[in-house]
């Protein structure tokens, strides 16, 4: 089986983005053969990490000030008929989700969308997407003309080199992007980030609702964050009601995270919120409602009001130095 991912740039553009890894990590486990498609600039620095993850030829395309999915959508066209793949991998993101649903229009083919697991069974590629909160695992299985087109959530998969080359880079010629080309990205802002990423960070406290207010947030979460070294983040709740930016938002249809640790300070546990966390290494509960559905993920619950049980936590680590 012959797959391709769609490679994107992490949002400095210096490196492979992780959910890209993790895709080809998968892939070089699934696939006879594997390779990637680009769509940007700085396509020797993707190359290397790129060929270690498993790609064995890199395609790239000048996007100029087009938008990427654009692009990305054109290229991948152009290359189907002569290079045959059976399976197109993009990750869950803005920008994947962009180029699929293009190429989908353009190649007339379905698409499989937010998938959590991926195999072949009988030479055909079978996703798996978790519904109902994370509950139950429905497997899709392609049928009809190749290739296949599949979307899977970040943190799905480990990304782990292989120990490949450098994939060889072969150029994509001019492009025929139609009026969607005339759309230009005349401005790209990158927000200041304090301490780890949200999506890969080893700690992650969230906060939700049962914060109470915006004010509490900063305090507790944040503060807490600080301490252990790690990230903050939040329920969609708080995300809808402006307390804190979307960008911190883990769930469904925020990020996904996979710490090691999770610490979950007054969020209830919806089920749009557990997809996005329940795979932490250690999860970690503190909610005033002893039935709140999140601590039936936690390892460990505390039932209690998080402004009394976080600031004696918060002093302890303190005291700790």
């Amino acid at each position: 089986m012959k797959i391709w991912v769609y490679a994107e740039p992490s949002p400095e553009g210096d490196k492979p983005a992780t959910s890209t890894l993790e895709l080809l990590t998968k892939a070089r486990e699934l696939g006879d053969t594997v390779e990637a498609v680009y769509v940007g600039a700085n396509a020797d620095v993707m190359a290397g990490p790129l060929g270690e993850h498993g790609a064995t030829k890199l395609f790239v395309a000048d996007r100029g000030e087009a938008l990427p999915g654009v692009v990305g959508a054109a290229a991948l066209a152009s290359l189907v008929e002569a290079n045959q793949p059976d399976l197109i991998l993009f990750a869950q993101s803005y920008d994947g989700r962009d180029a699929l649903a293009r190429l989908s229009v353009k190649l007339d083919r379905p698409v499989v969308t937010n998938g959590t697991d991926l195999k072949v069974v009988d030479g055909k590629a079978v996703v798996g997407t978790a519904i109902f909160g994370g509950n139950t695992l429905v497997e899709t299985e392609f049928e009809g003309p190749t290739p296949h087109l599949a979307a899977i959530r970040p943190k799905s998969f480990s990304a782990e080199a292989g120990g490949g080359a450098a994939a060889a880079i072969e150029q994509v010629g001019a492009l025929d992007l139609g009026r969607a080309g005339e759309a230009k990205v005349l401005e790209h802002h990158i927000e200041d980030q304090v301490g780890p990423k949200l999506e890969e960070a080893a700690v992650v406290v969230s906060g939700g609702r049962g914060l109470g207010s915006a004010e509490a947030y900063e305090p507790l979460v944040e503060g807490l964050a600080k301490l252990l070294k790690g990230a903050s983040g939040a329920s969609r709740a708080i995300v809808d009601a402006g307390w804190v930016p979307y960008s911190k938002q883990v769930g469904q249809t925020g990020k996904t995270v996979k710490p090691k640790v999770y610490l979950a300070l007054g969020i209830s546990g919806a089920t749009q919120h557990l997809v996005g966390m329940k795979s932490s290494d250690n999860i970690i509960a503190v909610n005033k409602d002893s039935e709140a559905p999140i601590f039936s993920v936690a390892d460990l619950g505390i039932v209690g009001d998080v402004h009394k049980v976080i600031p004696k936590l918060i002093e302890a680590l303190q005291a700790r130095g």
